[in-house]
């Protein structure tokens, strides 16, 4: 191996050599193209590696001329795959090849040079002057004007030869990609500490509603590029700028007509604990408190209450019998037909708007990949999230409505009215399902258990109906209210989600499925009668025991 590499150095030298020595012969009669390629990318490129049949005195004629595809067939395909190419394919002689970008092969710069670099807005301005003009004037222009060689110009963004027009799925500079395109100096926080510029703007976007479409694969929704322009792109301060606080309103209301004219549009670019508006940050904190506290209060209640009953079922002395249950003369109606049907219809838009929802903020995993496979050509997510909505809307209406129309249905209603005697029964049974107290308290047919899902359902589906509609009609909020608004009712939306998948299935999923006394499976909403012997409860206004 050393041998082979000690070979193959030996023989490049004595190339290098020989195409030195022929190029010294070349120059003695073509002495100005000699002069013209020292100091360029091809100043160590002997003669006849390009030019063929030199050595023949005169040169013959019809010799071909040099192809740049000899030496760069990768680059020259990129180039025929490009608009320019695809331009000089149909006939376009004015499409650019490689010597009007690069220069005569005897005078080609050096790309990575800092003067290469620096003309690439005029190279390209030589066609597209207008939009040359706009990028010079930019902070990305004025940046290159200065010398700064990281400063992106044409080449950064469209790509170098492979050059597509935005409309290919495979440009760079498709709304699929900006946010990368961008995101390779934005993303990149050594860039944002020397140049003083944020450095958590990417991961801002990411998090906000226009970064969690664009991952999903929407289209349509707003990019870097539909905020701060394409190519003219300026600081914030500048009075021109599309993002100037004067001209936000304008900027934004391309998407959202009417937003910014009654308020101002406010930041933008807003991450957790950074800048946040109060109200977001209050009901950050505050749900970031009442989540765990609440789901690990469920959590423990009902952990107690099931060790209680699986030490009783499991774990009773030998020999001891519990006493039977003394089952009632006829069985409780706990769930009437209407009522069954309004809660197969709530578990079937619940469930809907639970995985529909939470695939726009995890996009990525598998069991959301099914929503947003189809994301750039059909909002599928979006579409199924709002008819789910609709259903659970007029399902709570529809239940509104029976309880005025039916005197049987709210007579059965009236039994999940709070009344005092909860509290106790709730604070005496978690004690008891704490093994504070070994004195088992009474419990009531519909007590504080059903009672608490109940008024947690119901106050869920006003608040996330409410929020709902405010992000449904965004347009409409923006108009009236401040950016601000939406922003907050989009916290309450997300939080209370995420209390609400948590409940069900620490507090519900517990007593329909788990609790040792109707596992596995409470099938009142499917029969209308418990499985579960509930001890009486006289109430004269009770309506259970009419036949259906």
């Amino acid at each position: 191996m050393v041998l082979t590499a000690l070979g193959f150095a030996f023989w490049g030298s004595v190339s290098l050599s020989l195409a030195q020595s022929a190029s010294e012969v070349c120059a003695s009669c073509h002495a100005d193209q000699a002069k013209k390629i020292h100091g360029t990318a091809h100043a160590e490129v002997g003669c006849p590696t390009c030019h063929q049949r030199h050595e023949a005195y005169p040169h013959p004629a019809g010799v071909p001329k040099p192809q740049c595809s000899e030496c760069h067939a990768t680059i020259v395909g990129e180039h025929a795959a490009s608009v320019h190419g695809q331009a000089l394919k149909h006939g376009n002689q004015a499409a650019p090849t490689c010597d009007v970008c690069h220069g005569d092969p005897h005078e080609t710069k050096d790309t990575k040079s800092a003067t290469f670099h620096q003309g690439v807005p005029d190279t390209c301005g030589m066609c597209h002057s207008e939009i040359a003009e706009q990028f010079k004037a930019s902070v990305h222009g004025q940046a290159v004007a200065r010398g700064i060689s990281e400063a992106p110009v044409c080449t950064n963004c469209h790509g170098e030869h492979e050059i597509l027009s935005p409309k290919s799925a495979r440009s760079s500079v498709n709304a699929a990609h900006i946010r990368d395109t961008c995101g390779q100096c934005h993303g990149n926080v050594q860039l944002s500490k020397r140049f003083g510029f944020p450095s958590d703007r990417m991961v801002s976007f990411d998090a906000s509603f226009h970064g969690l479409a664009a991952r999903a694969g929407s289209q349509s929704v707003a990019n870097c590029a539909s905020c701060h322009g394409v190519h003219n792109i300026l600081a914030s301060t500048d009075p021109s700028s599309t993002i100037n606080p004067k001209n936000l309103a304008t900027t934004c209301g391309h998407c959202h007509p009417g937003a910014g004219t009654r308020f101002v549009i406010g930041a933008v670019h807003e991450l957790p604990g950074r800048g946040e508006p109060p109200a977001v940050r209050w009901a950050r904190i505050g749900y970031s408190i009442l989540i765990p506290l609440t789901i690990g209060l469920m959590f423990l209640h009902n952990a107690g209450d099931w060790l209680r009953k699986l030490r009783v079922r499991r774990f009773r002395p030998v020999g001891h019998v519990p006493p039977p249950a003394t089952a009632p003369s006829r069985p409780e109606i706990r769930m009437y037909p209407f009522e069954r049907i309004q809660h197969a219809l709530l578990v079937l838009s619940f469930t809907t708007l639970v995985w529909t929802g939470f695939a726009l903020k995890y996009p990525d995993h598998w069991w959301a990949r099914i929503l947003v496979m189809w994301e750039h050509d059909f909002p599928v997510r979006g579409v199924v999230h709002r008819i789910a909505a609709v259903v659970m809307m007029a399902v709570a209406v529809t239940h509104v409505a029976s309880l005025i129309a039916s005197g049987r249905l709210r007579r059965h209603w009236k039994q999940l009215w709070p009344r005092r005697s909860d509290v106790p029964e709730a604070l005496f049974n978690f004690a008891y399902n704490l093994g504070l107290t070994n004195r088992r308290p009474y419990l009531s047919p519909h007590g504080y258990i059903e009672k608490a899902e109940y008024w947690a359902v119901a106050w869920g589906t006003v608040i996330m109906g409410l929020t709902g509609i405010m992000l449904w009609a965004n347009n409409l909020t923006l108009h009236f209210l401040p950016k601000v608004a939406l922003d907050f009712v989009t916290t309450i939306h997300f939080y209370e989600a995420v209390l609400a998948s948590l409940a069900i299935v620490v507090w519900h999923f517990y007593s329909v499925i788990f609790d040792p006394d109707v596992y596995p499976l409470e099938t009142a909403f499917l029969t209308g009668v418990s499985v579960k012997e509930h001890e009486a409860e006289a109430d004269p206004e009770a309506d259970e025991h009419q036949p259906q």
